[in-house]
C-alpha cells in the first residue's frame, strides 16, 4: 500500500524502529542508517526482527562525509524516523530546519517519551513510567496490587509507534496535497494519555471511578481474568446483558439470585470469589472447550507458542516461524495486496548498493 513511498530511519531503540518496520510491512522503502561500526544493543540479535523488510547502510554521522550521504538519503526521502532525546539530531547537523530546507515535503517523524517540549524532555524514562505520569496505567490489574501492563505495548508501541505512524501517514498525505512537509512529535505520554479517552468516555456515564476496581471494566466479576486447576488462565468479559445471559448458563449460574445483579458494584467482590472458586476447579482447556464457539466472550489466555498452534491461527496464520524466529505477520490486511515477510539485513549490508545508486544520481530502489 506504500509503494513507492521512501522512508530514512536513524538506528534506535523501541517504537522508532517497530514503527519504521510497520511501515516496511505496509510496503514502503526504509532505509536504516546503522551506527557505523557500532556494536548490537545488548539483549538484541544481529538480525533484528525490527528489521524487516528495511534495508541498511551503515554510517558514522560525526564524520563530515557519512554526514553527507546522509542528508543525500533524507534529500530522497518521504519521511524521516529518529528517536534521540530532543536536541541530538540538530547537534548532528540534521535538525528539522536543516531536513526541510533540503526536502520542503518531508514529513520530519520525532519519537520521544516526554515529547521535545516539557519540563521532562531531558531525562530519561522508560514505557512504565511514561504511561504511568500519563494515567494510561492506573487501571491496572486488581484493586490492592500495583499495576501491571503488558511490557511495551501500552507506552512504546500502542501510545508510541503507533502514533508515529498515524503522524507520518497524515503529514505524507498533507505534504502531497501541499507540497509542504510537516514535524511529527509523537510523545509516548502523549499517545498512552490519549488512549485513554475511551475509558474516559465512561467517565461522562459515570461508570469510571478514581478508585481502582469500582469501575465498568476494571471491577465487575465479568471482567476480569481467572486461574484454573492446571496453572492455566481464562479471561471473562460478558459487558452486554445478553452475553452474559449465556455465560451464566454455561457456568450454571442462571439460577442465582445475586449472578442475576450483574451491575451491582457492592456484590463484585462476593461473586469474583465464588467464580474464582469455579474457575479453580477444571483446567483451562476444559473451560475453553466449553465456551469455544459461544457469544459468553470467554477466551483461554495463551503464550504466543500456543497462540501459534491454535485453531485460530491456524485460520489467520497471524503467527508465523520465520528462519526460526516466532513474529506475527504485518496488520491490517488489505484486499488488494498480500504480505509476505522480508528478511531483516545485517547491519551495513545495502550500504555498497546504497552509495552506488546516490553516485549514480538515482533514487536508491527497494529490493
Amino acid at each position: 500500500m506504500l509503494n513507492g513511498i521512501r522512508v530514512v530511519e536513524i538506528e534506535g531503540l523501541g517504537p522508532g524502529p517497530f514503527a519504521a518496520m510497520l511501515l516496511a510491512d505496509l510496503g514502503a522503502d526504509v532505509i536504516t542508517i546503522h551506527r557505523k561500526g557500532g556494536a548490537v544493543t545488548p539483549g538484541m540479535p544481529e538480525r533484528s526482527l525490527l528489521d524487516r523488510g528495511k534495508r541498511s547502510i551503515a554510517l558514522d554521522l560525526k564524520d563530515t562525509s557519512d554526514l553527507e550521504t546522509a542528508k543525500a538519503l533524507i534529500a530522497s526521502a518521504d519521511a524521516l524516523i529518529e528517536g534521540f532525546r530532543p536536541g541530538v539530531m540538530e547537534k548532528l547537523g540534521l535538525g528539522p530546519d536543516v531536513c526541510l530546507s533540503m526536502n520542503p515535503k518531508l514529513v520530519y517523524g520525532r519519537m520521544t517519551g516526554w515529547g521535545q517540549d516539557s519540563p521532562l524532555s531531558d531525562t530519561s524514562g522508560h514505557d512504565l513510567n511514561y504511561i504511568a505520569m500519563s494515567g494510561a496505567l492506573w487501571y491496572a490489574s486488581a484493586p490492592g496490587q500495583p499495576p501491571q501492563t503488558p511490557a511495551t505495548l501500552v507506552g512504546d508501541i500502542g501510545g508510541g509507534a503507533m502514533y508515529l505512524v498515524t503522524g507520518i501517514l497524515a503529514g505524507l498525505l498533507n505534504a502531497q496535497k501541499t507540497g509542504q512537509g510537516t514535524v511529527v512529535d509523537a510523545a509516548i505520554y502523549d499517545g498512552s494519555a490519549h488512549m485513554m479517552n475511551l475509558l474516559m468516555s465512561l467517565r461522562q456515564t459515570g461508570n469510571l471511578s478514581e478508585a481502582r476496581g469500582q469501575s465498568l471494566l476494571d471491577g465487575p466479576h465479568w471482567s476480569r481474568a481467572y486461574s484454573c486447576a492446571d496453572g492455566g488462565f481464562v479471561s471473562v468479559q460478558c459487558l452486554e446483558p445478553k452475553f452474559y445471559e449465556q455465560f451464566l448458563q454455561l457456568m450454571g449460574l442462571n439460577d442465582d439470585a445475586e449472578f442475576q445483579q450483574q451491575y451491582d458494584p457492592k456484590l463484585w467482590p462476593s461473586l469474583t470469589d465464588r467464580l474464582a472458586t469455579l474457575f479453580a476447579s477444571q483446567p483451562r482447556n476444559h473451560w475453553a472447550d466449553l465456551f469455544q464457539g459461544t457469544d459468553a466472550c470467554v477466551a483461554p489466555v495463551l503464550n504466543p507458542m500456543e497462540a501459534r498452534d491454535h485453531q485460530m491461527n491456524a485460520a489467520r496464520d497471524t503467527w508465523q516461524e520465520i528462519d526460526g524466529t516466532l513474529q506475527a505477520a504485518a496488520a491490517p490486511r488489505f484486499s488488494t495486496a498480500n504480505w509476505t515477510a522480508k528478511p531483516s539485513p545485517a547491519r551495513g549490508e545495502h550500504s555498497e548498493d546504497i552509495l552506488a545508486e546516490l553516485s549514480s544520481g538515482q533514487k536508491p530502489q527497494a529490493r
